[in-house]
């Protein structure tokens, strides 16, 4: 996460600990909310963050939109 520069809150901490261990399936922001424990519109505030900054890029479109690491910058 430092390769990003990245200071986060926690949840999204959490979370990026949790994809760097090895995440099984494909991320949502539903299953972001679970894992962070917050809200919906939360999870989507978070990701559209870690979108922007480059941490997370968008794998797939649409109803189904998921999520995975993006690379860190050189």
């Amino acid at each position: 996460m430092a390769a990003w520069g990245l200071r986060a809150p926690q949840q999204q901490v959490k979370l990026l600990h949790r994809l760097l261990d090895g995440f099984d399936g494909k991320l949502t922001s539903s299953k972001y909310a679970g894992i962070a424990t917050c809200s919906p519109d939360t999870a989507l505030r978070d990701i559209n963050e870690l979108l922007a900054r480059g941490v997370l890029r968008k794998s797939e479109g649409g109803r189904s939109t998921s999520y995975e690491l993006g690379e860190p910058p050189a």
